[in-house]
């Protein structure tokens, strides 16, 4: 019985001493990073003519010859400044569910203007509204393609993991973003 007593007691006090503690206005939350308006345009490369089959077939050719020399075989699309697919590449063996996703990835990164590995690090991040916008994919592999300081089209891989996909990738734009 007198372990009960103190046991309320104990309890009674650590209520009393909870009250005051509680009552304390609550910290002030931390600013939210999406409200700072930056002072330039993020993303404003502007858009030129459209690449031609020449320099997307060159690109495929080096994407191509980086997945053979590593032994991944890749899907890979690349797409115009409008987001039109000009020429595409399935390696034996790529799976069939990248066909489409490296065409996605390319057509996000031509239409958003940067690549697809930044809105996989928003959404690693928390900032997961990106997943709301029309034709997003979260996942690194979409390269935009600029010559001259204009953005003449992409190029997406996928068939790997992401880390692999953006090697592929990255070896394709190389012939264009000197």
């Amino acid at each position: 019985m007198k372990i009960r007593a103190l046991g309320a007691a104990l309890f009674a006090t650590a209520l009393l001493m909870a009250g005051p503690a509680a009552a304390q206005a609550p910290a002030t939350p931390a600013p939210n990073p999406l409200d700072v308006i930056p002072d330039a345009m993020p993303f404003n490369t502007p858009y030129g003519a459209p690449i031609s089959l020449q320099k997307a077939e060159a690109a495929l050719a080096a994407a191509q010859a980086e997945a053979t020399k590593r032994g991944w075989p890749m899907n890979m699309a690349v797409v115009d400044s409008g987001g039109n697919l000009v020429t595409f590449k399935h390696m034996d063996g790529a799976q069939l569910a990248s066909i489409s996703i490296s065409e996605h990835k390319a057509r996000t990164a031509v239409k958003f203007r940067r690549p697809t590995k930044a809105f996989e690090n928003a959404v690693q991040s928390g900032v997961i509204y990106v997943m709301t916008l029309d034709d997003v994919i979260a996942s690194r592999g979409g390269i935009p393609l600029v010559e001259d300081g204009k953005i003449i089209g992409a190029i997406g891989c996928s068939g790997g993991t992401g880390s692999q996909d953006e090697v592929i990738a990255m070896a394709g734009a190389a012939t264009i973003n000197k």
